[in-house]
């Protein structure tokens, strides 16, 4: 499976690869991509990892996470309302740029033994 990582690989070369079969889940699914690694600028700000396009116009802010064991929860609890805050921020900063902001929605992907599409995972909220 091409989203198994070995030991050797650094953190960044991971992380790129969580995305990389993220990002290719997500197209195969429809969604069109936008931006990757979207940053705030100036320090204490925000990243999305990915900004994808719904059939729809939805806009859709996506989180991939990967964790290589279920301890301390996996993936899924590594997500803390202060790293929701800041994807929202980030978002927020990206949706400025806009003339017309679209329907948008927080997905998260997690990369662990399979990648699970999490919909709507969160709000602009921290919900």
């Amino acid at each position: 499976m091409g989203f198994l990582f070995g030991r050797s690989r650094t953190t960044k070369a991971v992380g790129d690869a969580a995305e990389d079969a993220a990002l290719a889940h997500l197209q195969a699914a429809g969604l069109r991509l936008v931006a990757r690694n979207y940053r705030t600028p100036g320090r204490g700000g925000g990243e999305v990892d990915l900004v994808l396009r719904e059939r729809d116009g939805t806009l859709v802010f996506v989180e991939v996470r990967r964790r290589g064991s279920a301890s301390h929860g996996g993936a899924a609890a590594s997500i803390t309302a202060t790293k929701q805050r800041r994807i929202v921020f980030a978002a927020r900063h990206y949706l400025m740029r806009l003339a017309s902001p679209p329907p948008c929605r927080f997905d998260v992907v997690l990369v662990e033994e399979r990648i699970t599409w999490l919909r709507a995972a969160f709000d602009a909220d921290g919900g």
